[in-house]
């Protein structure tokens, strides 16, 4: 049941009685009919207005008052569509005037005013002839309300008095947390969870369900555990999925490993997303996080878990007791109902920021009573807390507490009542802005500005000040954030959610005005529909939109992506052709990162848009018509990298507040006056093309401008333009980019002309991030290096050529990013980058980079006291692609935990005084040293190593093992003369994860086989080798290895067998390809004592592809019992698989690729029941199928390609080449 609230729609109708209205009476003024019909709507809208509290509270009861308010909502929406279309008229008429007097001639000005004006103008009268039948449908639907109102019995509600209790008591500034809220209630579970969490999950794959209704506080819980600073400690990756009512195992398993690896992922196959996951995470803790899940499914989670082995811990948040039961967890918790003194706890922190009643006694016996009523769920103490932290008063206390909500059973009103409660008391701006994010999809993270942007959309940010109107959405969000409409996402702190409940409460209040397709349900899409929005899918087909047919009046048309799952999704054009033009009455249209390359010219129908966003598409151009929307605000063309030019009459768009055209890098030019647009708040890049210089001037012009903003082409520019823009004074500003062409050749570039450029372009001094990139003069402007940017946080000085020195930037206090790249006559950096006062210079920088100087010589440091630090707070340093600097590094960098250094060949790297440094990496230079001048207890040791190509490894072997022996992660990476890794000291010892590659003499991993003693086996647990052509042999004791449990050989020619005798014990995954010397995998002796049982061995995957000279895979019947999947692929000299012609009894998947000289993949499948995937292709010499295929109960895929003497029984399908492809 929805309920129409009187707050917002009193709202909304104030909007029409103010403003909007008068406009058009003054527009209208001259039209008789016109006149007399909105003063009427003037007069009756006040009385309408009057009486909506009382509608508002029987409504609940009276099905026909509800009637009457849904009648007046719509009302209200055409009267607002119809204020509008004359806003648009007069808006049209006034910029054709305007033109029309720039271009006028003598002739033109011996015509009377009279006859010229807007009101008068034919087309004018014509507009306003075509209004009267529309404005008198409205003005008969308010008679109709206002006589049913009567009948209804709807009268107006006087201001209540506060109380008669006495004196109002106020909120007393006791006890304050400082807005920490404190988490009550479930401190055992948590503890618990914990320690579950910590401990060892050797024996496969753990899971804990957490099962509650709606509003327990389940996910609350689960962000508890997940971001515990112990738990961060205790696991490598951690991943949190919200999986809500679609299960599907791809999106997930590629939200997954997109969260682990930080990348985008484009696969599409199941089986590819999990190998990749599955080496992604092995040898690793991992902790993962499963959000709502509904699935009742078995097998489906069954295929998604699969991947998942020893280490894993897996967090399951479900409303559904058969669920926890499926997912077989270690413990299921079962959230109750908190404690009352638990949820008065939670009200108390969000109403009063105390823990209790005792600062705020005159508050305490209503309080309880509140709390009592929220019946034991935290989410309800917390909202209803919320909503009454900026309630003051005890009378309103005691209304809220009495309220009529309380008492609807949670069926009629369709959410908790005391959730219906909070949204009751919002104020009415905030009530229109909550029921607007109803169109939301559950689990859609947003961003505070997309939210706003699409609130200015429809209107619902009204104030006097137009400039600040982002302010006033920062206010709005903010305050839906203080009440827990909103909450911040676990995923990313700079994104939000709503609660799944929220989301249930915003679609209640919002009833059929907001509906949205959400796979195949399509909530609730009527003729009242004003807002949708819909969820992308890979191809969007006509059939998706049908629900828009019976739609006559819709204002949001809104595409929304949950994940990246479609990179490129693909849109009929059936919607941009036949759909959208018949939607007259859009405020928002969105078709963000569809394949999309072409736009109809549609948009003259399109009137009302105010919001525009087309990002991530392949649009090439924008069309004319465009232009012709006046009202338009927002305009989004991020990432549109094919699109060449903007429309020229874009100054036309006067209502222009945002136009982002980031990463459009194919536009050349602003063709238009942008000095037309004063509106104009966010312009992320100004581009200005040869001969265009002076455009720069009409930036003077834009005094609203704020956050980011790019000037690009400042090689057309010249000094005296560039001062006109007035750069100083746009103090929004907060990250600026001064960008000229890369081009330094050209013969326009002036060198003097670019420092005058540099030099008029001082930014206002409230700006927090500066990049300057290809300048083209021979210094730096003074202002930078002005101690009055008491803001900057960050400064990048790019591809500046020409630039000899550096500014004196060591005195912004602030500055916290520093990073400097590409000054080619830069030779030295001394004591000019420090300043006057050299002792507080840089400390606050955090971060420090240098790369490609390729003729940076010499770095003084001034480090006359080697007691001080000039980078006391310096966590990162990197210098990459200096081959000339000389010398070391700072003496003393206290608090540096990553350092990176990259083709530095003259460089001394002393890592002796970094004491907290973690992660090394150091690929060429000169001499890698460590002295030993900090003590044992001072030093950390790596957990990441990377080198190559060090000249010099001058660093004790007591050292190395205290500083590189128990790094999680090793590297070595094109070590071009590495012939084994004790020549440089270094050992398997204490690593993880070990990564080798294209080391080409590398000949073994250790000269001396013997160091590698039995009670000192390292604990490796990952070992990948590549591209290293002399590898001849693996370690002997390599069987012996505990923990190995993923070894990968690829391009290693010399290679001739894997093992001599075992696996190692722990050995899961074996993958070998491109080793073209490989014959054997196990040679094993006939009587190799080592020799290990295959029913002992752990193998689960092996995978051998391009080896060219196998023969077989072990001399011996079988590898191993519990191989599951074997692909064997590109080998054209094996002629079996193993010596007993039988395959290891728990197969699941095989897979023979192009082995010509094969004859004979196994006698039968009587043993290997458990077959569920086969696939030969290229098999030339096998004549027929083993026996049994028939048993293969659980055979799901088959798949034969290539082989000519192949023949099947009658009931097989043949096999020949116009089977369908092969594939995993």
């Amino acid at each position: 049941m929805s309920v129409i609230g009187e707050a917002a729609l009193s709202g909304f109708l104030d909007l029409l009685l103010g403003k909007s209205l008068d406009s058009a009476l003054k527009f209208v003024a001259n039209h008789n009919q016109l006149h007399q019909q909105l003063k009427q709507w003037q007069s009756i809208l006040p009385d309408i207005q009057a009486v909506l509290e009382d509608a508002e509270k029987k409504q609940i009861k009276n099905m026909g008052v509800k009637k009457w308010l849904e009648d007046l909502q719509d009302l209200a929406y055409d009267v607002d569509d119809i204020l509008d279309e004359f806003a648009y008229e007069e808006l049209r008429l006034k910029l054709k005037k305007s033109q029309a007097q720039a271009s006028t001639s003598n002739v033109r000005k011996l015509i009377p005013t009279c006859f010229t004006g807007t009101s008068f103008a034919p087309t004018s009268f014509l507009f306003k002839n075509s209004m009267i039948p529309k404005v008198k449908e409205i003005t008969a639907r308010l008679n109709s309300l206002t006589t049913r109102r009567s009948s209804l019995g709807l009268s107006e509600i006087l201001s209540q008095a506060p109380t008669s209790k006495g004196k109002q008591p106020r909120l007393q500034p006791t006890s304050v947390l400082d807005g920490v809220v404190e988490y009550v209630g479930r401190h055992k579970e948590k503890t618990e969870m914990i320690e579950f969490l910590k401990g060892d999950n050797s024996n496969g794959v753990s899971v804990l369900s957490i099962v509650g209704m709606g509003g327990m506080g389940k996910t609350t819980l689960a962000q508890l555990v997940y971001n515990d600073a112990t738990i961060n400690q205790s696991f490598h990756h951690k991943a949190w999925v919200c999986v809500s009512v679609k299960f599907d195992a791809i999106a997930i398993t590629k939200a997954i490993l997109q969260s682990i690896t930080s990348e985008s992922c484009d696969y599409s196959n199941l089986d590819l997303l999990q190998v990749k996951l599955k080496e992604k995470l092995s040898g690793k803790r991992f902790l993962l996080v499963l959000d709502d899940i509904w699935n009742e499914n078995y097998n489906d989670w069954t295929i998604l878990r699969s991947p998942f082995g020893a280490g894993t811990h897996i967090i399951v948040t479900t409303r559904l007791q058969i669920v926890s039961s499926i997912v077989d967890p270690l413990k299921a918790f079962h959230l109750d109902k908190l404690s009352d003194d638990d949820c008065l706890s939670i009200f108390t922190q969000q109403a009063l920021k105390a823990k209790n009643f005792d600062g705020h006694l005159q508050f305490k016996e209503i309080g309880e009573k509140i709390v009592r009523r929220c019946n034991g769920l935290p989410l309800a103490a917390k909202a209803i807390g919320s909503m009454l932290r900026t309630i003051e008063c005890h009378g309103k206390w005691e209304r809220i507490c009495e309220s009529e909500i309380w008492n609807l059973p949670e069926e009629q009103c369709g959410i908790i009542p005391a959730l219906r409660l909070s949204y009751h008391h919002l104020p009415s701006n905030l009530k229109r802005c909550f029921a607007y994010c109803s169109i939301l999809p559950k689990d859609y993270e947003f961003g505070e500005e997309e939210i706003i942007l699409l609130w200015r959309a429809e209107g619902l940010l009204q104030q006097k000040a137009m400039p600040q109107i982002k302010d006033l959405g920062n206010q709005y969000f903010q305050d839906l954030v203080s009440r827990s409409f909103f909450q911040t996402s676990s995923k990313d702190k700079s994104r939000f959610v709503m609660h799944d409940l929220i989301n249930d409460l915003a679609q209640v209040v919002a009833g059929e005005i907001c509906s949205k397709l959400e796979g195949d349900k399509k909530w609730k899409f009527s003729n009242r529909t004003r807002h949708s929005s819909y969820i992308v899918g890979t191809y969007d087909t006509v059939k998706k939109f049908e629900a828009f047919d019976q739609v006559n009046s819709l204002r949001t048309f809104l595409s929304l992506m949950l994940t990246s799952v479609y990179r490129w999704p693909y849109l009929t054009n059936v919607v941009l052709v036949d759909l959208l033009p018949r939607l007259g009455y859009l405020r928002t249209l969105s078709l963000s990162r569809y394949k999309i390359t072409e736009l109809p010219d549609v948009f003259e129908n399109l009137k009302h848009l105010r919001y525009l966003n087309f990002s991530y598409t392949d649009i090439e151009c924008l069309p004319d018509s465009l232009c012709t929307l006046y009202h338009l605000e927002t305009l989004l063309l991020h990432w549109c990298y094919k699109l060449q030019r903007l429309p020229s009459k874009m100054e036309n768009l006067v209502n222009l507040h945002y136009l982002d055209i980031r990463g459009a890098n194919s536009i050349e030019r602003i063709p238009f006056r942008i000095d037309k647009l004063t509106n104009l708040q966010r312009l992320s890049d100004f581009i200005i093309a040869k001969g265009d210089g002076c455009h720069i001037r009409y930036l003077k012009y834009l005094s609203n401008l704020e956050g980011d903003f790019r000037l690009s082409g400042l090689e057309n520019v010249n000094g005296e333009d560039a001062g006109e823009a007035k750069l100083n004074e746009k103090q929004g500003i907060h990250r600026l980019v001064l960008h000229w062409s890369g081009k330094f050749k050209k013969a326009s570039r002036n060198k003097e002309v670019e420092e005058w450029v540099l030099d008029s372009l001082r930014p206002p001094k409230k700006l927090e991030q500066l990049v300057i990139e290809n300048y083209g003069g021979a210094k730096f402007s003074t202002w930078i290096a002005d101690p009055s940017f008491k803001n900057m946080l960050s400064l990048e000085l790019r591809k500046c050529k020409n630039c000899k020195s550096l500014p004196s930037i060591g005195r912004w206090l602030l500055l916290k990013d520093l990073s400097i790249s590409g000054l080619d006559q830069v030779h030295k950096i001394g004591a000019e980058l420090f300043g006057e006062n050299q002792s507080n210079a840089f400390a606050s920088l955090e971060s420090l980079c240098f790369d490609n100087m390729l003729n940076w010589e010499e770095w003084d440091l001034c480090e006359d006291d080697e007691q001080v630090s000039k980078f006391p707070s310096l966590h990162f340093l990197s210098i990459r692609k200096c081959p000339l600097l000389l010398g070391r590094l700072p003496t003393i960098l206290q608090s540096l935990q990553t350092l990176d250094i990259y083709e530095c060949q003259r460089l001394v790297v002393s890592i002796s005084s970094f004491p907290l440094l973690c992660v090394l990496r150091v690929e060429g230079c000169e001499e890698l040293v460590d002295e030993g001048s900090l003590s044992v207890q001072k030093v950390t040791s790596f957990k990441v190593v990377s080198v190559s190509n060090i000249s010099n490894f001058n660093i004790s072997a007591e050292r190395i093992m205290l500083r590189f022996a128990n790094s999680e992660a090793f590297y070595i990476f094109g070590w071009k003369e590495l012939g084994s890794l004790s020549q440089i000291g270094l050992r398997l010892v204490g690593h993880r994860f070990i990564t080798i590659w294209n080391c080409p003499q590398l000949v073994s991993l250790e000269t001396e086989e013997e160091r590698l003693q039995l009670d000192k086996i390292p604990g490796v647990e990952y070992l990948t080798i590549r591209d290293c052509e002399r590898l001849n042999r693996l370690p002997e004791a390599l069987h012996a290895f505990p923990l190995i449990t993923i070894i990968v050989l690829e391009n290693c020619p010399g290679l001739v067998c894997f093992a001599e005798s075992n696996f190692p014990p722990a050995l899961k995954e074996l993958w070998i390809w491109n080793c073209s010397g490989l014959q054997y995998l196990v040679d094993e002796k006939e009587n190799n004592n080592k020799s290990m049982s295959s029913n002992t061995c752990l193998l689960e995957r092996l995978e051998i592809k391009c080896c060219p000279s196998l023969i077989w895979l072990s001399s011996r019947g079988d590898i191993c019992n519990r191989l599951q999947h074997l692909d064997i692929r590109d080998c054209s000299k094996l002629s079996r698989l193993f010596s007993n012609t039988k395959l290891p009894v728990m197969l699941k998947k095989l897979f023979i690729w192009d082995c010509p000289v094969l004859e004979c993949i196994t006698q039968d499948f009587l043993e290997t029941i458990d077959l569920e995937s086969i696939g030969i292709r290229g098999a030339e010499k096998i004549e027929s199928l083993p026996r049994g295929l028939d048993k293969l109960s659980h055979l799901q895929k088959i798949r034969l390609n290539l082989c000519p003497n192949l023949v099947t029984s009658s009931s097989f399908p043949s096999a020949s080449t116009t089977s369908p492809p092969f594939e995993n």
